[in-house]
Formats: structure tokens, sequence, C-alpha cells
């Protein structure tokens, strides 16, 4: 990848930092975006608030982890093994998003799958939107454990953490984040009445044909 298109990805990426800030999706230090860059990825630092993030202090790594540059002696979040194994695994995404917005985060601390009570559910492509194990954050077993719910699917809940999604693009994956947070909050207020009336696996199937051609959510397979 040559220079000009990698600083767009660094600018992107700092957008996208402060946008999640201000849509509330994160707070202070929380959260990490990553981008695929040519054989590798670009990934936000550790420990950096959005006020003094700049876009020279993503980290560029390989896919072994390997920091490639390091401008400002900043280190990769410490969730980068997460970023780089869904990246490694998945050639459809080209972005991951990962964020401690509180409504996902909420129902993420009661190890509960967000199931199909809206059918928006399928943006995260499938029937559920699982809620991954509980796994110390930037460990290896963290990483294996959001692999394994993301299986098949754009989006999931880490327990007692929060919540990954993945895009396209960081474009398609910010509108994922975003949706899915909404998606958390509807849930949430539905519990606090009774438990919803789920849509049928036939009625999802429908909408998951309908979401292959739908606007800015549709699939390339």
């Amino acid at each position: 990848m040559n220079r000009p298109e990698e600083h767009s990805h660094r600018q992107s990426m700092l957008a996208a930092a402060r946008q999640l800030v201000a849509r509330g999706l994160n707070r202070g230090t929380s959260g990490n975006i990553s981008v695929r860059c040519n054989d590798g990825l670009l990934l936000t630092p550790s420990g950096v608030s959005v006020d003094a993030l700049t876009s020279d202090m993503m980290v560029k790594l390989d896919f072994e982890g390997n920091a490639r540059v390091a401008i400002n002696n900043t280190k990769p979040s410490s969730e980068w093994r997460m970023h780089r194994d869904i990246l490694a695994a998945r050639p459809d995404v080209g972005a991951v998003v990962h964020t401690h917005a509180t409504f996902a985060t909420t129902l993420a601390c009661l190890h509960r799958d967000i199931p199909p009570f809206h059918y928006m559910i399928a943006l995260a492509g499938g029937d559920s939107i699982r809620c991954a194990p509980y796994a110390l954050f930037g460990s290896q077993t963290l990483s294996d454990h959001a692999l394994t719910a993301l299986t098949d699917r754009y989006a999931c809940l880490l327990a007692q953490h929060g919540m990954i999604a993945l895009g396209r693009d960081l474009d398609h994956a910010l509108a994922i984040a975003e949706e899915v947070e909404s998606l958390c909050e509807q849930y949430w207020r539905v519990l606090q009445i009774g438990e919803p009336k789920l849509l049928s696996p036939a009625q999802m199937a429908d909408v998951l044909e309908q979401f292959k051609t739908y606007g800015q959510w549709k699939r390339h397979e």
C-alpha cells in the first residue's frame, strides 16, 4: 500500500475514534480500531485518549503482531491479538471496531446473546448477536472466544467487556457498531417490561435474504 493510501487510513481512523466518543460509544481511552493495510494492519495505540490522539500514533503491525512503524513510541492497543486474528481469519473484513458502549456492555455483563426481537438483528449476519465468554482483556483466550462468537457474524458482545463490530471498511464497521448499540438499548428497554416476542427462524431467514441486496448492509459473498 502506498503512503498516500496509508495516510488516508490513519486520518480515517482518527476521525472514527473521535466519532465513537462523540456518539457515546466510547469514553476516555476505552475501545480501539483497526484497518487492514496491505500485508498487515493499522491499530490505534494503547492508553491514549481521543483528545491526545493523532494520526501518526496509529501503529502498523504485521500478522505476527510485530510493530513495523511505532511513531512517538506508541504501543499498539492491548487488544492487538483480537484485531490481528479477526483480520487474518476474515478476508471479507477490512476494519474492526471495539467499543465499551453502555447498553452493549450492560447486556454483556449478563452474558446475554441478543435474540431476534427485531429484524435489524440480521445486520450482524445471522439470527442473533452472540455474547463471547469472559476472558482477560488483551489475552489470546479473549481473541479465541471472540473469533468463535463472530463465526458468520459482523458483530458480537464480549462478556464483562463490550462489543466488536466488523465491516468491509471502516465506515461499514462504524455503522454496525452504532446500530448494534441501538439494538442493545432497545432490547434492554424491552426487558424492563418483559420478555419480547421473537421472530421465527423462517422470518429471520427472509430478512437475511432481503439484506443481501439492502443498501449499505448488503453482503458481498
